[in-house]
Protein backbone atom coordinates (compact mmCIF):
# COMPACT_ATOMS: atom_id res chain seq x y z
CA UNK A 1 0.00 0.00 0.00
CA UNK A 2 1.43 3.40 -1.01
CA UNK A 3 0.25 6.92 -0.44
CA UNK A 4 -0.44 9.02 -3.23
CA UNK A 5 -1.17 13.00 -3.67
CA UNK A 6 -3.66 14.15 -6.23
CA UNK A 7 -1.73 16.59 -7.34
CA UNK A 8 1.51 14.83 -7.61
CA UNK A 9 0.16 12.16 -9.71
CA UNK A 10 -0.56 15.09 -11.75
CA UNK A 11 2.48 16.72 -12.33
CA UNK A 12 3.73 12.93 -13.07
CA UNK A 13 1.28 11.57 -15.30
CA UNK A 14 0.53 14.49 -17.06
CA UNK A 15 -3.30 14.22 -16.73
CA UNK A 16 -4.46 17.22 -15.07
CA UNK A 17 -7.50 19.22 -14.69
CA UNK A 18 -8.40 21.73 -17.49
CA UNK A 19 -11.60 23.68 -18.16
CA UNK A 20 -13.94 20.20 -17.96
CA UNK A 21 -12.33 17.76 -15.70
CA UNK A 22 -8.90 15.67 -15.85
CA UNK A 23 -7.85 14.73 -19.44
CA UNK A 24 -4.95 13.81 -20.87
CA UNK A 25 -3.31 11.22 -23.63
CA UNK A 26 -5.25 7.84 -23.31
CA UNK A 27 -1.69 6.07 -22.67
CA UNK A 28 -1.07 8.26 -19.64
CA UNK A 29 -4.45 7.82 -18.25
CA UNK A 30 -2.98 4.14 -16.69
CA UNK A 31 -5.22 1.74 -15.01
CA UNK A 32 -3.58 3.23 -11.71
CA UNK A 33 -4.40 6.84 -12.39
CA UNK A 34 -7.73 6.82 -13.12
CA UNK A 35 -8.43 4.73 -9.98
CA UNK A 36 -6.74 7.22 -7.68
CA UNK A 37 -7.89 10.32 -9.26
CA UNK A 38 -11.80 8.24 -8.66
CA UNK A 39 -11.02 7.38 -5.13
CA UNK A 40 -9.47 11.13 -4.18
CA UNK A 41 -13.14 12.03 -5.75
CA UNK A 42 -14.59 10.22 -3.91
CA UNK A 43 -12.77 10.71 -0.69
CA UNK A 44 -13.13 14.50 -0.69
CA UNK A 45 -17.17 13.87 -0.83
CA UNK A 46 -16.59 11.89 2.24
CA UNK A 47 -14.77 14.49 3.80
CA UNK A 48 -17.35 17.45 2.56
CA UNK A 49 -20.50 14.84 3.86
CA UNK A 50 -22.14 14.42 0.88
CA UNK A 51 -20.88 10.82 1.04
CA UNK A 52 -22.01 8.75 4.07
CA UNK A 53 -20.07 5.92 3.25
CA UNK A 54 -23.04 3.93 3.12
CA UNK A 55 -22.20 1.93 -0.03
CA UNK A 56 -24.09 4.58 -2.34
CA UNK A 57 -24.25 4.46 -5.64
CA UNK A 58 -21.87 5.89 -8.15
CA UNK A 59 -22.89 6.65 -11.67
CA UNK A 60 -20.80 5.86 -14.56
CA UNK A 61 -20.70 6.28 -18.28
CA UNK A 62 -18.09 6.95 -21.25
CA UNK A 63 -18.65 7.95 -24.31
CA UNK A 64 -17.48 5.89 -27.97
CA UNK A 65 -13.23 6.47 -28.02
CA UNK A 66 -11.47 3.71 -28.17
CA UNK A 67 -9.95 4.02 -24.43
CA UNK A 68 -12.99 4.70 -22.55
CA UNK A 69 -14.20 1.04 -21.54
CA UNK A 70 -11.15 0.30 -19.76
CA UNK A 71 -10.89 3.97 -17.63
CA UNK A 72 -14.48 2.94 -17.22
CA UNK A 73 -13.21 -0.54 -15.30
CA UNK A 74 -10.51 1.35 -13.15
CA UNK A 75 -13.63 4.32 -12.32
CA UNK A 76 -15.61 1.95 -11.14
CA UNK A 77 -13.05 -0.76 -9.19
CA UNK A 78 -11.69 2.29 -7.33
CA UNK A 79 -15.59 2.82 -6.33
CA UNK A 80 -16.15 -0.79 -5.35
CA UNK A 81 -12.89 -0.72 -3.35
CA UNK A 82 -14.25 1.91 -1.45
CA UNK A 83 -17.47 0.18 -0.58
CA UNK A 84 -19.77 2.17 -3.16
CA UNK A 85 -21.79 0.28 -5.82
CA UNK A 86 -20.92 1.18 -8.94
CA UNK A 87 -23.70 1.64 -11.49
CA UNK A 88 -22.89 1.09 -15.30
CA UNK A 89 -24.84 3.50 -17.07
CA UNK A 90 -23.21 2.78 -20.40
CA UNK A 91 -22.28 4.62 -23.20
CA UNK A 92 -24.49 7.46 -23.03
CA UNK A 93 -24.36 11.48 -23.22
CA UNK A 94 -22.90 13.45 -20.43
CA UNK A 95 -25.97 15.83 -19.73
CA UNK A 96 -27.78 12.07 -18.86
CA UNK A 97 -25.40 10.69 -16.66
CA UNK A 98 -25.40 13.78 -14.72
CA UNK A 99 -29.06 14.17 -14.28
CA UNK A 100 -29.16 11.03 -13.52
CA UNK A 101 -26.75 11.70 -10.35
CA UNK A 102 -28.71 14.78 -9.54
CA UNK A 103 -31.95 12.70 -9.45
CA UNK A 104 -30.60 9.91 -7.59
CA UNK A 105 -28.42 11.89 -5.35
CA UNK A 106 -25.17 10.22 -6.08
CA UNK A 107 -22.07 10.92 -7.51
CA UNK A 108 -21.48 10.73 -11.94
CA UNK A 109 -18.54 10.56 -13.70
CA UNK A 110 -18.12 10.13 -17.41
CA UNK A 111 -15.74 9.06 -18.98
CA UNK A 112 -14.69 11.29 -22.22
CA UNK A 113 -12.52 13.56 -23.93
CA UNK A 114 -15.04 15.16 -25.92
CA UNK A 115 -14.05 16.51 -28.93
CA UNK A 116 -10.55 16.21 -28.61
CA UNK A 117 -8.50 13.11 -30.34
CA UNK A 118 -8.89 9.79 -30.17
CA UNK A 119 -5.45 9.02 -28.78
CA UNK A 120 -6.97 11.48 -25.52
CA UNK A 121 -9.42 10.69 -23.12
CA UNK A 122 -10.80 12.26 -19.75
CA UNK A 123 -12.30 11.85 -16.79
CA UNK A 124 -15.36 14.34 -15.75
CA UNK A 125 -16.49 14.66 -11.92
CA UNK A 126 -20.05 15.31 -10.92
CA UNK A 127 -21.00 15.91 -6.97
CA UNK A 128 -24.34 14.63 -6.37
CA UNK A 129 -25.56 18.15 -6.23
CA UNK A 130 -23.92 18.94 -9.58
CA UNK A 131 -20.58 19.78 -11.70
CA UNK A 132 -17.27 20.22 -9.62
CA UNK A 133 -16.40 23.75 -9.31
CA UNK A 134 -13.17 25.22 -9.04
CA UNK A 135 -13.20 25.21 -5.23
CA UNK A 136 -13.85 21.64 -5.39
CA UNK A 137 -10.86 21.11 -7.81
CA UNK A 138 -8.13 22.25 -5.44
CA UNK A 139 -9.42 20.56 -3.02
CA UNK A 140 -9.25 17.10 -4.91
CA UNK A 141 -6.03 18.19 -5.70
CA UNK A 142 -4.68 17.86 -1.89
CA UNK A 143 -6.59 14.45 -1.62
CA UNK A 144 -4.01 11.63 -0.33
CA UNK A 145 -5.28 8.40 -1.20
CA UNK A 146 -4.09 4.93 -0.08
CA UNK A 147 -3.52 3.02 -3.63
CA UNK A 148 -2.35 -1.12 -3.32
CA UNK A 149 -0.30 -1.70 -6.37
CA UNK A 150 -0.55 -4.94 -6.65
CA UNK A 151 -4.40 -5.00 -8.33
CA UNK A 152 -2.85 -3.31 -11.14
CA UNK A 153 -0.69 -4.87 -14.26
CA UNK A 154 -3.05 -7.59 -15.55
CA UNK A 155 -5.95 -7.27 -17.98
CA UNK A 156 -7.88 -4.18 -16.35
CA UNK A 157 -10.85 -4.34 -14.77
CA UNK A 158 -14.80 -5.27 -16.20
CA UNK A 159 -17.57 -3.40 -15.78
CA UNK A 160 -21.25 -4.13 -13.74
CA UNK A 161 -23.94 -4.94 -16.08
CA UNK A 162 -25.19 -2.20 -17.80
CA UNK A 163 -28.27 -0.37 -15.91
CA UNK A 164 -29.99 1.66 -18.56
CA UNK A 165 -32.58 3.77 -16.91
CA UNK A 166 -30.28 6.82 -16.99
CA UNK A 167 -30.53 6.58 -20.92
CA UNK A 168 -34.49 6.15 -20.36
CA UNK A 169 -34.86 8.75 -18.19
CA UNK A 170 -32.77 11.42 -19.98
CA UNK A 171 -34.35 10.71 -23.18
CA UNK A 172 -37.75 11.04 -20.89
CA UNK A 173 -36.95 14.45 -19.70
CA UNK A 174 -37.77 15.75 -23.29
CA UNK A 175 -40.60 13.35 -24.57
CA UNK A 176 -42.77 13.98 -21.03
CA UNK A 177 -42.04 17.24 -21.10
CA UNK A 178 -42.69 18.50 -24.25
CA UNK A 179 -46.31 18.37 -26.12
CA UNK A 180 -46.28 15.46 -28.33
CA UNK A 181 -46.11 16.05 -31.80
CA UNK A 182 -44.71 19.16 -31.08
CA UNK A 183 -41.95 18.89 -33.74
CA UNK A 184 -44.49 17.66 -36.78
CA UNK A 185 -43.70 18.34 -39.79
CA UNK A 186 -40.35 19.45 -39.26
CA UNK A 187 -37.58 17.82 -41.50
CA UNK A 188 -34.55 16.83 -39.77
CA UNK A 189 -31.31 15.40 -40.41
CA UNK A 190 -29.17 13.72 -37.85
CA UNK A 191 -25.57 13.99 -38.37
CA UNK A 192 -24.22 11.12 -36.07
CA UNK A 193 -20.55 10.31 -36.71
CA UNK A 194 -19.16 9.02 -33.75
CA UNK A 195 -21.15 10.85 -31.32
CA UNK A 196 -22.30 8.88 -27.82
CA UNK A 197 -25.62 10.53 -27.94
CA UNK A 198 -26.64 9.73 -32.01
CA UNK A 199 -29.24 7.36 -31.52
CA UNK A 200 -30.94 9.40 -28.35
CA UNK A 201 -31.16 12.26 -30.61
CA UNK A 202 -33.16 10.29 -33.01
CA UNK A 203 -34.84 8.98 -30.25
CA UNK A 204 -35.71 12.44 -28.71
CA UNK A 205 -36.93 14.20 -32.19
CA UNK A 206 -38.84 11.49 -33.92
CA UNK A 207 -40.59 11.13 -30.66
CA UNK A 208 -41.98 14.75 -30.70
CA UNK A 209 -42.80 14.19 -34.35
CA UNK A 210 -40.30 15.28 -36.59
CA UNK A 211 -39.21 13.54 -39.77
CA UNK A 212 -35.74 12.52 -38.52
CA UNK A 213 -32.93 11.46 -41.52
CA UNK A 214 -29.51 9.82 -39.64
CA UNK A 215 -26.32 10.97 -41.68
CA UNK A 216 -22.62 10.34 -41.76
CA UNK A 217 -22.19 7.50 -39.31
CA UNK A 218 -18.85 7.00 -38.38
CA UNK A 219 -17.57 3.72 -36.93
CA UNK A 220 -14.34 4.81 -35.93
CA UNK A 221 -13.78 7.97 -33.22
CA UNK A 222 -14.72 11.04 -35.31
CA UNK A 223 -12.86 14.68 -32.97
CA UNK A 224 -15.91 16.92 -34.11
CA UNK A 225 -15.25 19.93 -32.42
CA UNK A 226 -18.30 22.39 -31.99
CA UNK A 227 -15.89 25.34 -31.67
CA UNK A 228 -13.90 25.36 -34.56
CA UNK A 229 -15.89 22.88 -37.18
CA UNK A 230 -14.03 20.90 -39.51
CA UNK A 231 -14.41 22.08 -43.18
CA UNK A 232 -15.51 18.92 -44.38
CA UNK A 233 -18.44 19.39 -41.91
CA UNK A 234 -19.60 22.47 -43.41
CA UNK A 235 -19.44 21.43 -47.16
CA UNK A 236 -21.17 17.91 -45.92
CA UNK A 237 -24.47 19.66 -44.56
CA UNK A 238 -24.85 22.16 -47.31
CA UNK A 239 -24.38 19.49 -49.35
CA UNK A 240 -27.17 17.30 -47.35
CA UNK A 241 -29.64 20.58 -46.74
CA UNK A 242 -29.12 21.15 -50.74
CA UNK A 243 -30.54 16.95 -51.67
CA UNK A 244 -32.93 16.76 -48.82
CA UNK A 245 -34.71 19.91 -48.45
CA UNK A 246 -33.76 19.87 -44.14
CA UNK A 247 -35.07 22.52 -42.02
CA UNK A 248 -32.22 21.95 -39.84
CA UNK A 249 -29.44 19.32 -39.25
CA UNK A 250 -28.78 18.34 -35.41
CA UNK A 251 -25.31 17.24 -34.37
CA UNK A 252 -23.28 16.91 -30.92
CA UNK A 253 -19.37 17.00 -29.99
CA UNK A 254 -18.21 13.22 -28.92
CA UNK A 255 -20.07 13.29 -25.57
CA UNK A 256 -23.37 14.78 -26.94
CA UNK A 257 -23.03 17.74 -24.33
CA UNK A 258 -22.57 20.45 -27.20
CA UNK A 259 -24.69 21.09 -29.71
CA UNK A 260 -24.46 21.50 -33.48
CA UNK A 261 -27.60 23.07 -35.65
CA UNK A 262 -27.46 24.32 -39.24
CA UNK A 263 -30.25 26.57 -40.55
CA UNK A 264 -32.41 25.40 -43.67
CA UNK A 265 -29.28 26.24 -46.12
CA UNK A 266 -26.96 23.53 -43.90
CA UNK A 267 -25.15 26.31 -42.47
CA UNK A 268 -23.45 25.62 -39.21
CA UNK A 269 -24.97 28.21 -36.09
CA UNK A 270 -22.41 28.87 -34.22
CA UNK A 271 -22.92 28.18 -30.24
CA UNK A 272 -22.91 31.19 -28.33
CA UNK A 273 -25.40 32.68 -31.43
CA UNK A 274 -27.96 29.59 -31.40
CA UNK A 275 -28.06 29.65 -27.01
CA UNK A 276 -29.45 33.72 -27.26
CA UNK A 277 -32.27 31.79 -29.43
CA UNK A 278 -32.58 29.00 -27.36
CA UNK A 279 -32.90 30.98 -24.15
CA UNK A 280 -35.75 33.76 -26.00
CA UNK A 281 -37.80 30.52 -26.33
CA UNK A 282 -37.48 30.08 -22.75
CA UNK A 283 -38.04 33.04 -21.57
CA UNK A 284 -34.83 33.77 -19.34
CA UNK A 285 -34.02 36.34 -17.51
CA UNK A 286 -30.47 35.75 -16.25
CA UNK A 287 -27.82 34.85 -18.44
CA UNK A 288 -24.38 33.86 -17.31
CA UNK A 289 -21.74 33.26 -20.33
CA UNK A 290 -18.05 33.61 -20.86
CA UNK A 291 -16.12 36.55 -21.87
CA UNK A 292 -15.38 34.86 -25.29
CA UNK A 293 -18.99 34.54 -26.68
CA UNK A 294 -21.03 36.84 -28.84
CA UNK A 295 -22.16 40.40 -27.88
CA UNK A 296 -25.26 40.07 -29.73
CA UNK A 297 -26.33 38.70 -26.38
CA UNK A 298 -26.05 42.36 -24.54
CA UNK A 299 -27.34 44.24 -27.76
CA UNK A 300 -30.35 42.49 -28.34
CA UNK A 301 -31.96 43.34 -24.82
CA UNK A 302 -34.13 40.20 -23.99
CA UNK A 303 -32.16 39.68 -20.87
CA UNK A 304 -32.15 41.25 -17.70
CA UNK A 305 -29.10 40.65 -16.07
CA UNK A 306 -26.24 39.44 -17.65
CA UNK A 307 -23.18 37.85 -16.53
CA UNK A 308 -19.79 37.22 -18.36
CA UNK A 309 -17.19 34.89 -17.15
CA UNK A 310 -14.29 33.03 -17.60
CA UNK A 311 -14.03 29.90 -20.05
CA UNK A 312 -15.36 26.76 -18.67
CA UNK A 313 -18.72 25.10 -17.25
CA UNK A 314 -17.24 25.31 -13.96
CA UNK A 315 -16.86 29.21 -13.92
CA UNK A 316 -20.50 29.47 -15.40
CA UNK A 317 -22.15 26.76 -12.89
CA UNK A 318 -20.79 29.07 -10.41
CA UNK A 319 -22.07 32.25 -11.87
CA UNK A 320 -25.33 30.74 -12.18
CA UNK A 321 -25.38 30.20 -8.64
CA UNK A 322 -25.11 33.55 -7.99
CA UNK A 323 -27.79 34.72 -10.34
CA UNK A 324 -29.81 32.36 -8.11
CA UNK A 325 -29.20 33.61 -5.29
CA UNK A 326 -29.64 37.21 -5.97
CA UNK A 327 -33.34 36.23 -6.81
CA UNK A 328 -33.05 35.56 -10.77
CA UNK A 329 -36.02 33.46 -11.70
CA UNK A 330 -35.32 32.42 -15.26
CA UNK A 331 -31.02 31.48 -15.17
CA UNK A 332 -29.23 29.85 -17.81
CA UNK A 333 -25.83 29.66 -19.18
CA UNK A 334 -24.24 28.48 -22.40
CA UNK A 335 -20.70 28.65 -23.92
CA UNK A 336 -19.22 29.59 -26.66
CA UNK A 337 -19.32 25.64 -27.99
CA UNK A 338 -23.16 26.15 -27.71
CA UNK A 339 -23.76 23.87 -24.23
CA UNK A 340 -26.41 24.98 -22.12
CA UNK A 341 -27.13 24.93 -18.79
CA UNK A 342 -30.32 25.81 -16.55
CA UNK A 343 -30.57 26.56 -13.29
CA UNK A 344 -33.95 26.79 -12.79
CA UNK A 345 -37.09 25.27 -13.88
CA UNK A 346 -38.77 26.50 -16.56
CA UNK A 347 -42.59 26.11 -17.30
CA UNK A 348 -43.41 24.27 -20.99
CA UNK A 349 -46.78 24.18 -21.78
CA UNK A 350 -48.28 23.41 -18.51
CA UNK A 351 -45.63 21.49 -17.49
CA UNK A 352 -42.18 22.20 -15.76
CA UNK A 353 -38.42 21.18 -17.30
CA UNK A 354 -36.70 20.90 -14.21
CA UNK A 355 -33.03 22.36 -13.89
CA UNK A 356 -29.95 20.84 -15.23
CA UNK A 357 -27.11 22.55 -14.11
CA UNK A 358 -24.54 20.99 -16.80
CA UNK A 359 -24.04 20.89 -20.97
CA UNK A 360 -27.24 19.72 -22.22
CA UNK A 361 -26.72 19.50 -26.54
CA UNK A 362 -30.18 18.88 -27.05
CA UNK A 363 -32.42 21.61 -25.04
CA UNK A 364 -30.70 24.03 -27.09
CA UNK A 365 -31.41 23.00 -30.50
CA UNK A 366 -35.03 21.89 -29.18
CA UNK A 367 -35.43 25.52 -28.24
CA UNK A 368 -34.76 27.04 -31.79
CA UNK A 369 -37.12 24.42 -33.90
CA UNK A 370 -40.01 25.51 -31.38
CA UNK A 371 -38.76 28.72 -31.66
CA UNK A 372 -38.89 28.49 -35.94
CA UNK A 373 -42.19 26.86 -35.90
CA UNK A 374 -43.72 29.13 -32.96
CA UNK A 375 -42.90 32.49 -35.34
CA UNK A 376 -43.31 30.61 -38.50
CA UNK A 377 -39.95 31.14 -39.77
CA UNK A 378 -37.04 29.73 -41.18
CA UNK A 379 -34.02 29.14 -38.67
CA UNK A 380 -31.86 31.96 -41.46
CA UNK A 381 -34.91 34.22 -40.54
CA UNK A 382 -34.20 34.56 -36.64
CA UNK A 383 -30.70 34.61 -37.18
CA UNK A 384 -31.04 37.98 -39.60
CA UNK A 385 -33.42 39.22 -36.53
CA UNK A 386 -30.36 39.11 -33.87
CA UNK A 387 -27.77 42.19 -33.80
CA UNK A 388 -25.31 41.47 -36.44
CA UNK A 389 -22.44 40.78 -34.81
CA UNK A 390 -20.42 37.74 -35.80
CA UNK A 391 -17.79 35.46 -34.19
CA UNK A 392 -15.22 33.14 -35.11
CA UNK A 393 -12.49 30.67 -33.46
CA UNK A 394 -9.90 28.87 -34.58
CA UNK A 395 -6.65 27.40 -32.69
CA UNK A 396 -3.26 25.82 -33.03
CA UNK A 397 -2.85 22.73 -31.69
CA UNK A 398 0.40 20.59 -30.02
CA UNK A 399 1.11 24.32 -29.02
CA UNK A 400 2.14 23.59 -25.34
CA UNK A 401 0.31 25.74 -22.51
CA UNK A 402 3.49 27.34 -21.41
CA UNK A 403 4.35 28.89 -24.98
CA UNK A 404 0.85 30.03 -25.06
CA UNK A 405 1.41 32.53 -21.99
CA UNK A 406 4.37 33.33 -23.14
CA UNK A 407 2.85 35.04 -26.34
CA UNK A 408 0.37 36.69 -24.09
CA UNK A 409 2.93 37.76 -21.73
CA UNK A 410 4.62 39.89 -24.56
CA UNK A 411 1.19 41.61 -24.70
CA UNK A 412 1.69 43.09 -21.62
CA UNK A 413 1.22 46.92 -23.22
CA UNK A 414 -0.85 48.32 -25.66
CA UNK A 415 2.27 49.48 -27.54
CA UNK A 416 2.86 45.77 -27.99
CA UNK A 417 -0.79 44.61 -29.14
CA UNK A 418 -0.79 47.70 -31.86
CA UNK A 419 3.04 46.71 -32.67
CA UNK A 420 1.54 42.57 -33.47
CA UNK A 421 -1.96 43.84 -34.69
CA UNK A 422 -2.48 47.69 -35.05
CA UNK A 423 -2.03 47.01 -39.12
CA UNK A 424 -4.65 44.77 -39.25
CA UNK A 425 -7.13 46.03 -36.62
CA UNK A 426 -6.30 49.48 -35.77
CA UNK A 427 -5.85 50.99 -32.77
CA UNK A 428 -6.65 49.16 -29.05
CA UNK A 429 -10.14 50.30 -27.37
CA UNK A 430 -10.21 48.58 -24.30
CA UNK A 431 -8.36 45.12 -22.89
CA UNK A 432 -10.27 42.42 -20.84
CA UNK A 433 -7.87 39.83 -18.96
CA UNK A 434 -11.24 37.31 -17.37
CA UNK A 435 -9.53 34.73 -19.48
CA UNK A 436 -6.87 35.24 -21.56
CA UNK A 437 -6.23 38.22 -23.53
CA UNK A 438 -9.39 40.15 -24.99
CA UNK A 439 -8.40 42.88 -27.02
CA UNK A 440 -11.72 45.44 -28.38
CA UNK A 441 -10.34 47.71 -30.58
CA UNK A 442 -11.53 51.26 -31.29
CA UNK A 443 -13.79 49.39 -34.43
CA UNK A 444 -15.34 47.28 -32.03
CA UNK A 445 -13.92 44.28 -33.53
CA UNK A 446 -12.35 41.37 -31.36
CA UNK A 447 -9.62 39.76 -30.86
CA UNK A 448 -9.17 37.40 -27.69
CA UNK A 449 -6.38 34.85 -27.47
CA UNK A 450 -5.81 32.08 -24.81
CA UNK A 451 -4.33 28.92 -24.16
CA UNK A 452 -6.92 25.89 -24.11
CA UNK A 453 -7.73 24.38 -20.61
CA UNK A 454 -8.48 20.88 -21.81
CA UNK A 455 -5.48 20.20 -24.48
CA UNK A 456 -2.05 21.64 -25.58
CA UNK A 457 -3.79 23.68 -27.79
CA UNK A 458 -3.63 28.30 -28.34
CA UNK A 459 -7.24 29.73 -28.87
CA UNK A 460 -8.24 32.35 -30.97
CA UNK A 461 -11.23 34.05 -31.33
CA UNK A 462 -12.85 37.16 -33.22
CA UNK A 463 -16.02 38.71 -33.83
CA UNK A 464 -17.00 41.56 -36.16
CA UNK A 465 -20.00 43.14 -37.69
CA UNK A 466 -20.29 40.70 -40.57
CA UNK A 467 -19.66 37.47 -41.41
CA UNK A 468 -16.49 38.69 -44.27
CA UNK A 469 -14.57 40.28 -42.03
CA UNK A 470 -14.70 37.92 -39.05
CA UNK A 471 -13.39 35.09 -41.16
CA UNK A 472 -10.66 37.50 -42.32
CA UNK A 473 -9.84 38.39 -39.53
CA UNK A 474 -9.89 35.11 -38.09
CA UNK A 475 -7.20 34.31 -41.03
CA UNK A 476 -4.93 37.18 -40.43
CA UNK A 477 -4.72 36.39 -36.50
CA UNK A 478 -3.67 32.92 -37.31
CA UNK A 479 -1.08 34.03 -39.94
CA UNK A 480 0.18 36.16 -37.04
CA UNK A 481 -0.23 33.56 -34.62
CA UNK A 482 1.35 30.80 -36.50
CA UNK A 483 4.35 33.11 -37.24
CA UNK A 484 4.63 33.92 -33.15
CA UNK A 485 4.72 29.87 -32.54
CA UNK A 486 7.94 29.55 -35.06
CA UNK A 487 9.65 31.92 -33.34
CA UNK A 488 8.80 30.70 -29.89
Amino acid sequence: MMEIKINDLMQQSGVKFGTSGARGLAAEMTDQVCYTYTKGFLQYLEETGELKKAGEPVAIAGDLRPSTGRIMGAVAKAASDMGYHPVNCGRIPSPAVALYGLENVCPAIMVTGSHIPADRNGIKFNKPTGEILKFDEEQIREQVVDVDESVFGGEGFGLPEENIDARINYIQRYLRTFPKDCLQGAKLGIYQHSAVGRDVLIEIFSGLGAKVTPLGFSSTFVPVDTEAIRPEDVELAKEWSAENGFDAILSTDGDSDRPLISDENGNWLRGDVSCILAAKYLGADSVSTPVSCNTAVEKCGWFKDIRRTMIGSPFVVASMIEASFAGCKGVIGYEANGGFLTNSDFPINGKELRALPTRDAVLPVLCIILLSIQERKPISALLAELPQRFTASDRIQDFPTEDSRKIIERFNEVSAIEDAFGEVFGKVGSIDLTDGLRVTFESSEVLHMRPSGNAPEFRCYNEADSEERVQEMQNQSMQILLRMKSDA
